[in-house]
């Protein structure tokens, strides 16, 4: 393999691993802040449980999400240095405000959080798990900030060879970047939804023939992570119709990539699924079941608007971004040969469904679950806890499908030409792989990923220990003096222990 595929792979393989903690820590860090929002203002000692059981596998997530994403910051100098130098001008900002500000504020809040239980006043104590949480968002935004301007160049001129930032705040309200924000947001709601579902109802079906209270736990857990994947899923649906319309605009190959659209249409046809090989660009062996002129309006909302086809959008990418990669040694086996516009379409077609299919999945699972446990009811089924189980994997999947489909239907730009300015700003991936050796990628790539699949067995091993333990493995014994007096009044000790 080259230089370049290995490099591709290791940061695949290290983003998606890594992104499979950041949305639970996102959309859990605000779920279990509105647990203890209820907590203050109730007094009620279920919401404090809710609080102190959710908060501990929030910590041992967030903990590990630490880890893995010092990784991807340093492999931009590993594997992609030529691509640093390149826009490191425009693309370092929001990487800077997201270390400095966002990662800053979280970890100043977190650690107030942590161990401010019984030394702070509550209602401080719950202002830092707010800034907690609010700053994982922020530090969301200023990380799609980066990558939206790789998308979709803009707040930047071409100068001695390379994009140099001319407005910040156009790169901060990047109208990509405004509408991936949302739609990140409520698919890492849908992640922390089912993550509660699923290990609630697992939680539920196990004091299924106790009458302990407890239950009233796992009950309220179970139903506010149900109607948060419920919401979350519509949310999903109507900020990814905003994307697609952006997507249209922007990077019409991967419109075309999305559908396996060879050729132009109009109206155009939105694919459900398709018989064949579709990766064959010219559509001779694949039939498709299809719903007429539902592409146009996901384009343009209208039922009428023309959709380019690959065939036709290859012409116009060679027209405008050249036949053949530059005569360039540091490309390799690349330099001087003809440049393959279209992207890997089995990953670009079946991801976008992927993405779609397990989102929905999820929220459908939700919603059975409520079903089954309406009035006070409890499944006396062994099917019931391991479909709740399974179902926390669904919007882990379709969240890593819509990355993957996002980042590999832009191939072969690293980052995509602005269709209506910022001329010379785009660059291809071929060119951004730092110049070293298939030895030292291999190296890096083994090492990594032997080390994640470690931390994977930690991660699922220390959150399993902690769902068994159930609420009692997380709250503190009170003091003997302080019995009867609210539970509030804990052991010091026994707090930092906790957490």
């Amino acid at each position: 393999m080259e230089v370049l595929d290995l490099a591709r792979w290791q940061f695949g393989i290290t983003t998606v691993y890594h992104f499979l903690m950041v949305p639970l820590t996102i959309g859990l860090s605000i779920l279990v802040a509105g647990m203890q929002t209820a907590w203050v203002r109730t007094g009620n000692e279920r919401y404090l449980k809710m609080t102190k059981f959710w908060g501990k596998l929030l910590l041992v997530n967030f903990a590990m999400g630490v880890v893995t994403g010092i990784v991807q910051e340093f492999q931009f100098g590993m594997n992609w240095s030529a691509y640093s130098r390149f826009v490191g001008d425009v693309f370092g900002a929001p990487l800077a405000m997201e270390g400095l500000v966002a990662f800053f504020v979280e970890s100043t809040f977190l650690g107030l959080w942590i161990f401010g239980w019984d030394r702070l006043p509550k209602r401080v104590h719950l202002a830092c798990v707010w800034a907690f949480s609010l700053a994982t968002v922020a530090s969301a935004y200023f990380i799609l900030a980066a990558n939206s301007w790789m998308q979709h160049p803009v707040g930047a001129e071409f100068v001695d060879g390379k994009p140099t930032m001319t407005s910040i705040w156009a790169v901060l309200t990047n109208n990509t970047a405004l509408a991936a924000i949302p739609h990140t947001i409520a698919g890492t709601f849908s992640v922390a939804a089912a993550f509660l579902v699923g290990i609630a109802a697992w939680r539920l079906w196990r004091k299924r023939r106790e009458q302990d209270e407890d239950r009233q736990v796992w009950r309220s857990s179970l139903k506010l992570g149900a109607w948060t994947g419920v919401v979350a899923f519509a949310a999903l649906a109507i900020t990814g119709d905003v994307q697609g319309k952006l997507m249209f605009e922007q990077q019409p190959m991967k419109m075309a990539s999305a559908e396996a659209l060879c050729h132009t249409e109009q109206p155009a046809s939105f694919s459900i699924l398709a018989v064949g090989d579709v990766r064959d660009a010219n559509c001779e062996n694949v039939k498709t079941f299809s719903v007429p002129a539902l592409l146009s309006f996901l384009a343009h909302n209208d039922f009428d608007t023309e959709v380019k086809g690959i065939e036709d959008l290859v012409g116009e990418y060679q027209e405008r971004y050249g036949t053949h990669y530059p005569d360039d040694p540091a490309l390799g086996e690349l330099a001087g040969q003809p440049i393959d516009y279209v992207p890997n379409l089995p990953v670009t077609y079946w991801g976008f469904r992927i993405m779609i299919g397990f989102g929905g999945l999820s929220a459908a699972f939700g919603v059975l679950a409520l079903w089954l446990t309406r009035k006070d009811r409890i499944p006396d089924t062994k099917w019931f806890p391991r479909a709740a189980l399974l179902s926390i994997a669904t919007p882990f999947i379709a969240n890593s499908a819509g990355w993957i489909f996002t980042e590999m239907g832009r191939q072969p730009f690293v980052v995509v030409p602005n269709p209506t300015g910022v001329d010379g700003v785009w660059m291809f991936t071929a060119q951004a792989v730092s110049n070293v050796s298939t030895g030292e990628v291999w190296t890096s790539l083994i090492s990594l990923t032997a080390l994640y699949a470690v931390l994977a067995v930690v991660e699922v091993y220390l959150i399993a220990k902690y769902v068994r333990g159930g609420v009692e493995g997380v709250m503190p014994p009170k003091k003997p003096d302080d019995e009867g007096e609210g539970p509030d009044k804990t052991d010091d000790d026994a707090l930092a222990f906790a957490y």
